[in-house]
């Protein structure tokens, strides 16, 4: 890097040699102190990030990124958006921290415009601080709702990491923490390319997983469970979009039984999918909808649970037994209207939509036909997943399920060399930009993919 280089600007106005010096201090302040979540903690060196800006990062080394994981995917309005960043500064000017017994303007104007967006009724709004607690929450209340104990939830699904989310989960990460007395019932959800039900088209996915879904629910006994739960459309499992019927079929299997619908939409919500939430693709209102992440682009921690007139009728007149200290911090709530507001007056919703049916769509499927290491392409706006694998015909993966391998860690590292920030699970990149990505970001990120995957083709 030249002198010019050293002495140029960041966007957060350090120069790079500061930011260098300021990352190696950090770098060395997290090994030695910071524990590490989903890690084994001598094992990683985590890249430092020293500023950020629109859809890009900046690493240790003064490196731009282009960031096509939106971190975890919940900088649904990409970093630093000045109009949310200035409602931060304004609320902590005036109100930094309130009870949430108390009712303060943040909060309630954030609750009116999530209202205002969820599906049906859900016009009531409980926060929590993330997408873990909005779970646990909202299993509490269909289980306080219902008298009811027993939760199903499917296989391929991430709910969070605190006790009841993480035994919700279905992925590995669930297996260390699961001691199978937490009430919860896993099954298997409807994913044609790795089909568990032998299925040819999406009609018969959809049926069979029904059929499925139907006889556990009569072999558990309808009137144990208290609830159903699924992501709407599922992330980190792999971004399998359900197929036409099935979750109108759950919805009418829960109204049926008397069984609490519950949506979670923390990672599928807020735009991602084009919509403000993925539900709505399918024109079905839940009982119950959690929500985090893309609320307010991750900018201070929030989450929350939308809930029915009929669940809110429950705890009319009797106390609800549960809350947090910092439910509705005024800190995240304002910046959780900034959030909206800003995603409404700027079309990121509508954006999304657009770049994902003019822009990912068809230029992740011209690279499955370019690259035999992509088995499936599937997503909605910029909620997209790539099935590596070794092998088209035996669908075998780059990756085996629940972890990495060489080559998967080839193509990550390809990415990154290439100047793109990708998301990578097992054998999957995701490409989850912002929401209010541009047309020529979306490009260059598919060309550095395009060159990363070279080197997946490699490893056949």
């Amino acid at each position: 890097m030249t002198v010019t280089e050293e002495t140029a600007a960041l966007p957060n106005g350090l120069t790079v040699a500061d930011a260098r010096a300021e990352a190696a201090r950090a770098y060395e302040l997290d090994r030695k102190h910071v524990f590490h979540s989903w890690s084994a903690q001598a094992e990683i060196a985590p890249m430092t990030i020293t500023a950020s800006q629109g859809s890009y990062v900046w690493d240790g080394e003064g490196n731009r990124l282009l960031d096509f994981s939106s971190q975890l995917v919940n900088t649904n309005i990409g970093h630093q958006h000045p109009k949310v960043v200035a409602a931060i500064a304004e609320q902590a000017a005036k109100l930094c921290t309130v009870a949430p017994q108390h009712a303060n303007a943040a909060r309630s104007e954030a609750a009116r415009l999530i209202a205002e967006r969820t599906p049906g009724e859900l016009d009531k709004i409980f926060f929590t601080n993330g997408g873990a607690d909005a779970v646990e929450h909202a299993v509490r209340m269909a289980r306080l709702h219902t008298g009811r104990y027993k939760v199903l939830s499917r296989y391929r699904a991430y709910h969070g990491g605190t006790d009841t989310a993480i035994n919700l989960t279905g992925d590995p990460r669930r297996w260390p923490n699961d001691r199978g007395s937490a009430g919860v019932v896993h099954f298997n959800g409807p994913f044609l390319y790795r089909s568990s039900f032998y299925a040819e088209t999406e009609e018969q996915e959809s049926q069979r997983a029904l059929e499925y879904l139907d006889k556990l629910i009569q072999m558990e006994g309808p009137s144990t469970i208290a609830a159903i739960i699924l992501e709407s459309i599922p992330g980190t499992a792999g971004i399998m979009i359900p197929p036409p019927g099935y979750i109108a079929g759950v919805r009418e299997l829960c109204t049926r039984h008397g069984i609490v619908f519950i949506a979670d939409e923390v990672m599928a919500g807020f735009g991602r999918s084009g919509k403000w939430f993925s539900i709505n693709h399918f024109d079905v209102v839940p009982d119950l909808l959690t929500f985090a992440k893309g609320v307010n682009s991750g900018y201070v921690p929030l989450g929350g649970v939308a809930i029915s007139p009929a669940i809110y009728e429950t705890f009319a007149h009797r106390p609800y037994p549960g809350g947090l200290t910092y439910s509705g911090h005024p800190l995240a709530t304002a910046a959780a209207v900034a959030t909206i507001n800003a995603m409404a007056d700027e079309g990121m919703v509508e954006n999304a939509a657009r770049i994902g049916a003019e822009v990912i769509g068809p230029g992740l499927v011209a690279l499955a036909d370019k690259h035999p290491s992509i088995g499936e392409v599937r997503g909605a706006g910029v909620f997209w997943a790539v099935e590596l694998v070794k092998d088209r015909q035996t669908r075998e993966p780059l990756a085996p399920y629940g972890g990495s391998s060489p080559a998967m860690n080839a193509v990550i590292a390809a990415c990154k060399a290439g100047g793109l920030l990708p998301f990578a699970n097992f054998n999957r990149i995701h490409v989850v930009p912002p929401c209010n990505v541009s047309e020529d970001e979306a490009r260059e990120g598919l060309a550095i993919l395009d060159s990363a995957l070279d080197v997946a083709d490699a490893a056949l």
